[in-house]
Parts: structure tokens; C-alpha cells; sequence
């Protein structure tokens, strides 16, 4: 019907508004204005970001490699997200958006991103003063290009494993094979996860560093009360350092005896075979919690008194040590004890001008330990020589030594919320300021990688561990 001047009828008007196009339906015009506003970022997508990335490039302890560094900032990000979107979830519906909301979260967008490279910058110079005091090479636009690769990979595969995850679970089907899968991995590691952290009794190391030892000095020689096959991987590479006078070094695995009151009476017997208790120094060196006792603390022993010391570690674990600090952390403090308990016994029925000086020595959550066997020492002395002791532990006399970048000596439940003691600690690099909850963070993460630092850094230490005052 056309219009009351006989112009054309409405409904050509409605197709003519542009030469050639596709007429639009009155709701299109709305919705591609609202497309054209929600391209970039939100605001609260920005800031999300940026935070996290500032969290992750946070001050560490220790130098951090690229895939590192990249692994921690995609993981941080992701889950800075997740966390914004269920709390979005929770919120009432997002108000209409206004005008000019599009250039706002631009302007956001750029501030984010020019905060992130401030952030890099300062992430810059700290990563290269760590290096520079731990004498390791300095780092280059190469090492930042790595861990934007490496973060944009672990973002992307995380997001995609969450939305892979969700979309099965909505299904019952997918439901039933989650739970086959978890029940199968369970499994999995109560079957053979144990057997692979404790061998089966008797059986010879897979792992043996070195044929049976020659030297009638050393535990799993032809002459020695404890088997070679029990000492486990730590024992035999204990004594199979190499020497350079004639040592003494026992040790008794966990295999080596039922428990640990048989294990420590072994070790006196052994002690008294190899002539340690003849020597003028006798030192207990309590392991860490799968048994090993640092090369380097032997090393600086034998050089301090050279034949003049044996040395013996009685093992209480074979798990890694955290999992012996979360799971049975006593067991250092038992087992040290009921050793030094026994050889002191020995050592007061000898003639009073031929008795050695007893030491206790431990690194880690061997550490612990000794300070439990020997809590009356006197300060500075070398009755005990404590290394790297955990965050937290009562700490008795002897000689402490802990690097300021050790993140054994930081750890603890309590730096989420206030700083950790530092005052026995020596500072062989640049300490982080501490930051609520981030430093905790970032411990944690420099826990992983404490033993790739060179000696006298991390939770690595020299020679110098015997160099106490006498």
C-alpha cells in the first residue's frame, strides 16, 4: 500500500536505506554496537592480569630460569582469572554498559601493560644482582622473550585442559570415566608409588655408584658387619667419596637393621671394627630424609682433621625430605638421639685420655635432629654444626650456618603473614624485601630448585660447614 502523497510503499523504504546492502533488523545495529564495545579487554580483566603478573615477578630468593619464571607467570595468570570469574558468578548481573566505555578500557589496557613492563624492568635488574653475587651469567632480552613464550603456552594449555575438564564432567558418561581414572591412578601409587620409595628388604641398589669399597675403614667392605646391599643408594654414595687419607666412615641403612635402637647398637659395633672410636674425632652426621649426608660437609670434615676422624650416619628415611618433614618429622630427632646416645655410652667406658670428641652434625631436617641430640652444646662451639636448619626450629648452641638465600631457612606457615627470622643467617646475596602472602609464594616456588645453586648459596653448602670453633 503506498503512502498518502504516492510516494513508494514501506516496505521498499525499509530495504532502501543503503545501495546494495542487506536490510538490517532493528535489534542488529544494537548488537554490532555491542560488539565493537566489548572488544578488548574489560577493565577488571586488565587490572586481573597485571596484578598477577606483578605477583609473579615478585623478588625470589634464588635466580630463576626462563621456563621457570615462564611456568610461574602463566600458572599465576590462570588462576588469577579463574578466581575473578567465580567471583563474577556471585555478583549480580554487569549494568548496561555507557558511552565512551571502549576507549576507558583501552586507556586500561595500556596502563596494565605499562605497569607490567615497570614491573619486568625492577624483575630485570633483581634476577641479574642475584646472578651477579652467585657468579652465575647475567640475563638478556632473550630470557624475556622465553618466558612470554612459556607463560603463553602454559595459559593456553590450562585454559584448554579447564574447558576440556568441564565439558566431560557435564556428562554422565564423562562423569563415570573421571572417576575410573582417578580411581586407576590411586591405585597406581599405592601399588607401586611405595615400592619405589622404599626397595624391598634386602635387595641389592639397582643404583650402586661403585663395586664392594676395599678400605677395611668404610661400612660394606668384606670385613664390615653391615652388608653393602643395605645401605640403600645414599649409604653406598657416602662411602664411596673419595679420600684422601684412610677413612672411616660408617653407615647403616635402613636395611641394615629392624629398627632404629638395633640400628644405632650396629653402628657401635661397626665403629669399633673400622678403629673410629681410636680416632681423635668422631662425628654423627644425622641425614637428611632419604638418607643423604652432603659430600661437601664429609669432604670439609676430613680436610679440618684428616685421619684423625670417623665419621657415621645412621638412616631413619629413604623418602624425599619433605615428605619425611610432613609425614614424620620426628624420626630425625629419634633416630639421632638413640645414636648419640649409644655411642656416648661407648665413649664414657673408655679410659678418660683416649675418648674422641663427639660431634653431631646436620644439614636440612637432618638438622633438627642434631640440635635434639645434643641441646646443651655451648654456643659457637663444634659439639654440633647445624646447616641450613628449617624455618622455625629451636636452635641450641654449636654453629649455626644458613644462607640468606636459602629458602629452607624462610619456609614456614607463618611467612604468609609476617617476616621470617633471619638473625642466625649469613646474607651471600641480595634479600628480598618481604610482601604478605607473595613472599610465601615465591618460597615456595624457590623450595624446587634450592640445590641447583653453587655451593655457599641456596640450600647448598661447602666445605666450610666443618669450620667451627673447637
Amino acid at each position: 500500500m503506498g503512502s498518502a502523497k504516492g510516494g513508494p510503499p514501506m516496505s521498499i523504504l525499509a530495504r532502501d536505506h543503503t545501495a546494495g546492502s542487506p536490510p538490517l533488523h532493528p535489534g542488529t545495529a544494537g548488537r554490532v554496537r555491542s560488539v565493537l564495545a566489548s572488544s578488548g579487554p574489560t577493565i577488571g580483566t586488565s587490572v586481573t592480569i597485571a596484578v598477577a603478573l606483578w605477583f609473579s615477578l615478585a623478588p625470589s630468593l634464588l635466580p630463576r630460569t626462563s621456563s621457570t619464571q615462564g611456568l610461574v607467570s602463566g600458572l599465576v595468570v590462570v588462576l588469577a582469572l579463574a578466581v575473578r570469574a567465580g567471583i563474577a558468578r556471585m555478583r549480580a548481573p554487569r549494568p548496561a554498559r555507557v558511552s565512551g566505555e571502549t576507549e576507558v578500557r583501552y586507556l586500561a589496557a595500556s596502563v596494565a601493560a605499562a605497569s607490567v613492563v615497570i614491573a619486568g624492568t625492577g624483575a630485570h635488574h633483581w634476577q641479574n644482582a642475584l646472578r651477579e653475587a652467585m657468579g652465575q651469567a647475567q640475563i638478556g632480552p632473550r630470557y624475556w622473550l622465553d618466558v612470554f613464550v612459556t607463560a603463553s603456552i602454559v595459559a593456553a594449555l590450562l585454559v584448554f585442559s579447564a574447558r576440556a575438564v568441564r565439558t566431560i564432567l557435564r556428562s554422565r558418561q564423562g562423569r563415570r570415566i573421571a572417576v575410573t581414572i582417578g580411581t586407576a591412578c590411586l591405585a597406581t601409587w599405592f601399588a607401586a608409588g611405595s615400592a619405589l620409595l622404599s626397595p624391598a628388604p634386602g635387595a641389592p641398589d639397582p643404583t650402586s655408584l661403585s663395586p664392594l669399597p676395599s678400605a677395611a675403614g668404610l661400612a660394606g667392605s668384606k670385613d664390615s658387619l653391615v652388608g653393602w646391599d643395605t645401605l640403600g643408594r645414599e649409604g653406598q654414595r657416602f662411602v664411596s667419596l673419595a679420600s684422601a687419607g684412610s677413612a672411616v666412615r660408617t653407615y647403616v641403612g635402613l636395611e641394615s637393621a629392624p629398627d632404629v635402637p638395633e640400628r644405632a647398637a650396629l653402628a657401635v659395633r661397626e665403629l669399633e671394627r673400622a678403629g673410629g672410636f681410636d680416632r681423635a674425632h668422631l662425628v654423627l652426621a644425622v641425614p637428611t630424609g632419604s638418607g643423604w649426608v652432603d659430600a661437601h660437609a664429609v669432604e670439609g670434615f676430613e680436610a679440618r682433621w684428616g685421619s684423625d676422624v670417623a665419621i657415621v650416619a645412621q638412616q631413619y628415611s629413604d623418602a624425599p625430605s619433605w615428605m619425611t618433614f610432613l609425614t614424620d618429622r620426628d624420626a630425625a630427632a629419634e633416630s639421632a638421639r638413640t645414636l648419640t646416645s649409644a655411642v656416648r655410652a661407648h665413649v664414657d667406658g673408655m679410659p678418660a685420655s683416649h675418648r674422641p670428641e663427639v660431634h653431631v652434625y646436620g644439614q636440612s631436617l637432618g638438622a633438627s635432629g642434631a640440635a635434639a641430640a645434643f641441646p646443651d652444646a655451648e654456643p659457637g662451639s663444634c659439639d654440633t654444626v647445624l646447616s641450613g636448619p628449617p624455618a622455625g626450629m629451636s636452635l641450641p648452641g654449636g654453629t649455626v650456618l644458613a644462607n640468606s638465600s636459602d629458602p629452607v631457612v624462610w619456609w614456614q606457615p607463618s611467612l604468609l603473614w609476617s617476616p621470617p627470622d633471619l638473625s642466625h643467617a649469613r646474607v651471600d646475596a641480595p634479600v628480598p624485601p618481604w610482601l604478605p602472602v607473595i613472599t610465601f609464594a615465591q618460597t615456595t616456588v624457590d623450595l624446587l630448585t634450592s640445590l641447583d645453586a653453587a655451593p655457599g648459596h641456596g640450600h647448598r653448602y661447602g666445605q666450610d660447614q666443618a669450620q667451627c670453633t673447637p
